[in-house]
């Protein structure tokens, strides 16, 4: 089995005495509980803003900050048990379609795997089916959310740019429920992991319908606008991630459109340095400043190009990604608020039913449908009474499993809202921080490219320069030369006129021997 560059590490780490400590401290958002300045920003290098000193240290704080920013990571990564790495996508084409397939390798010392080591291929809608699972198993968890099948920028889903942002998306999802306490330790998502082609068909086909899907979508969908009394703190959560959600979506159309503007002057970039080339060709006493033009803005393009790639992959495709988990976290509300509504709609019942039984106490039964009938009042209330009182107890009995129901998912959605909170916390400052280093970056590699430039346009012009200089003293001296002596060839003339300093009179005049 081929293993990843990154599986030394995990084996280290896999066999290394596993550091567990308490982490009890508490998420706090600032958009929701105010900017708490005693926060662990304290422990975080800022960058240096002073216009005075020099670039290449503005360089290196900057990454020295990221390399202190990702030092917490790693030592969150000596707790784990459980890698997972997503390569080597590969092609299939059959009768009626074409697909492609991604590696799926995975080393582990949890107990509940047979083996260590793991390698199966799976295809998007293996992992598409993964996720559904997941929600169904897990309803009122936070399951990360999967790159959309089809890219807006209309690329080859064949394509190796499209097969590397895909792959590196599948790689983000699988690492994150690998990671998370509950959703790691699912059946489904060990199935996934380690079964069999044709093991793995077989049990994809069990479990809900598709009729059954959409029923509970329905379902969902109508409580959260049937709800009438959501706690507080939720209805704080559904306001933040509305407010987010808009956020993210304002600065990725912004994203967009700069990576748009930016690609299109990387295309006229491309234009404009070939025209000095070829300015070059028609310039005799211009061709070295010309070129070297021409090499500065080549250079330049190239660096402009590294930069929309990576802003790409570490700006556009983060914010993409939360926007999704938005949507994932709305999804999770409406279940929530499905299972609360299904128990305040029991509460009402069961309360309507005690007051049934309560206005049955002191009701008289003489007119009723059943003394009409010929029944004995008494008994008629008594029928009643009991029909009420088996009522109760069943309405009694649901109120108490839907109350735990409510209550667990309760927990279990703050538990995961604050764990996503702390994981957003991370990537939205690895975000900003990789944003200026690469900022930082360009503009350093641009300025050092056209330093470069003005120092060989002056060199070059030095050089024209001084070369018709030293011509013109050589003529005139090889003239006046020629017109005392009878020389025989070029050379001699030359050499005759070397010697003219040292022979020469007070006056200045050669002094012919």
């Amino acid at each position: 089995m081929a293993e990843g560059s990154g599986f030394d590490e995990m084996e280290e780490i896999l066999n290394s005495p596993s550091a567990h400590s308490d982490d009890n401290v508490k998420f706090k958002d600032p958009l929701l509980t105010g900017l708490d300045r005693d926060s662990d920003d304290d422990g975080m290098e800022s960058l240096d803003l002073d216009v005075s000193t020099k670039s290449e240290g503005t360089v290196s704080r900057s990454s020295s900050l990221i390399a202190n920013f990702r030092l917490d990571e790693d030592e969150d990564a000596e707790t784990r048990d459980l890698f997972i790495v997503v390569d080597d996508p590969e092609k299939h084409t059959s009768t009626l379609e074409a697909y492609i397939t991604f590696r799926v390798t995975t080393k582990t010392t949890r107990a509940e795997f047979d083996n260590s080591d793991y390698s199966v291929r799976r295809r998007y809608n293996d992992f598409l089916w993964l996720r559904q699972r997941l929600e169904e198993t897990h309803a009122t968890h936070l399951v990360p959310p999967l790159p959309e099948k089809h890219s807006l920028k209309r690329l080859d889903r064949f394509s190796t740019e499209f097969l590397r942002v895909r792959q590196k998306a599948l790689q983000k999802f699988l690492t994150r429920i690998a990671d998370h306490p509950v959703l790691s330790f699912d059946k489904n998502f060990q199935v996934f992991l380690t079964a069999k082609a044709w093991e793995f068909q077989s049990y994809k086909k069990q479990g809900k319908g598709f009729i059954s899907q959409v029923t509970d979508s329905i379902h969902n969908l109508g409580a959260s606008y049937m709800m009438k009394n959501r706690p507080t703190e939720f209805a704080l959560m559904q306001e933040y991630i509305n407010i987010f959600g808009e956020k993210l979506g304002v600065m990725d159309r912004i994203a967009t459109r700069v990576l748009r503007e930016q690609a299109d002057y990387h295309s006229e970039l491309c234009e404009w340095g070939p025209c000095y080339t070829l300015w070059a060709n028609s310039e005799d006493q211009l061709t070295g400043p010309l070129l070297a033009m021409s090499a500065a803005i080549d250079h330049c393009c190239q660096s402009l190009k590294i930069l929309i790639d990576d802003t790409d992959d570490n700006l556009a495709q983060p914010l993409k990604e939360y926007i999704l988990y938005t949507e994932c976290i709305k999804a999770v509300l409406r279940r929530r608020d499905a299972i609360q509504m299904e128990y305040d709609m029991v509460v009402d019942e069961l309360n309507k039913r005690k007051d049934e039984r309560e206005q049955l106490k002191i009701s008289d039964q003489t007119y009723s449908i059943g003394a009409f009938l010929g029944k004995d009042p008494e008994d008629v209330k008594h029928q009643k009474q009991e029909k009420l009182e088996q009522q109760i107890v069943e309405l009694t009995r649901q109120m108490e499993v839907l109350n735990d129901r409510s209550v667990v998912a309760n927990a279990d959605l703050k538990a995961d809202m604050e764990r996503w909170h702390k994981t957003k916390q991370r990537d939205v400052k690895e975000i900003l921080i990789g944003m200026a280093d690469r900022q930082i970056r360009y503009y350093e590699k641009c300025l050092l490219i056209w330093e470069d430039a003005i120092r060989a346009i002056q060199k070059r012009e030095e050089d024209g320069v001084q070369a018709p200089v030293d011509s013109t003293a050589t003529s005139t001296t090889i003239t006046t030369t020629s017109s005392t002596v009878t020389t025989t060839s070029t050379a001699d003339s030359i050499n005759s006129c070397s010697k003219v300093p040292s022979n020469s009179d007070n006056t200045g005049s050669p002094k012919i021997s």
